[in-house]
């Protein structure tokens, strides 16, 4: 086993912590979106609704962490909710 607990040779997953979350959370919204292809099928395929779902978690942890952040943490919660909100517009007035 290696220092993280995992065999030698397995992938190394990304330390968990705030901001992985966030972009985790960030990916799930862009493939929702149909922006980013979804690593499980390798296709894309767009559902807003639950695109919108994700978006409303990230503004919810935005709202409950508030002033419980590093100002890095924050900027990026910050912006992708920003961006996720202009993309979801984007998607929502094509229909």
């Amino acid at each position: 086993m290696t220092e993280n607990n995992q065999p030698p040779g397995d992938f190394a997953m990304p330390a968990i912590n705030f901001s992985t979350f966030i972009l985790s959370l960030n990916s799930s919204a862009l493939v929702h979106l149909g922006i980013q292809t979804d690593p499980t099928s390798g296709s894309t395929s767009e559902n807003l609704l639950i695109a919108k779902q994700t978006i409303d978690i990230l503004a919810m942890l935005d709202e409950k962490t508030k002033g419980n952040l590093s100002e890095d943490e924050k900027r990026l919660l910050t912006h992708v909710l920003y961006e996720l909100r202009m993309l979801y517009v984007k998607q929502k007035e094509k229909k």
